[in-house]
């Protein structure tokens, strides 16, 4: 009957979604951050370069306030 198909279904689909989570863990082990920043853009590959340039941490976030000022000038 048809209802015989659902425990392999059931294996397959489970098969295949773990890896999506079991990443939440590894990144915690290796990275010590369970997030992911998004590379694919262009633009976002620069913010995250900008972002490790500034502050070495690119999860942080970054406003004006990281950037250092430059010697000699005054407001």
């Amino acid at each position: 009957m048809w209802y015989e198909i659902l425990p392999s279904f059931g294996i397959i689909m489970i098969a295949t979604a773990l890896p999506g989570y079991a990443l939440y863990g590894i990144h915690k082990l290796v990275f010590n951050n369970a997030f992911r920043r998004g590379t694919d853009e262009r633009w976002e590959r620069m913010m995250y370069q900008r972002d490790m340039r500034l502050t070495n941490n690119p999860y942080l976030v970054n406003g004006l306030e990281s950037i250092p000022d430059e010697p000699g000038q005054s407001k």
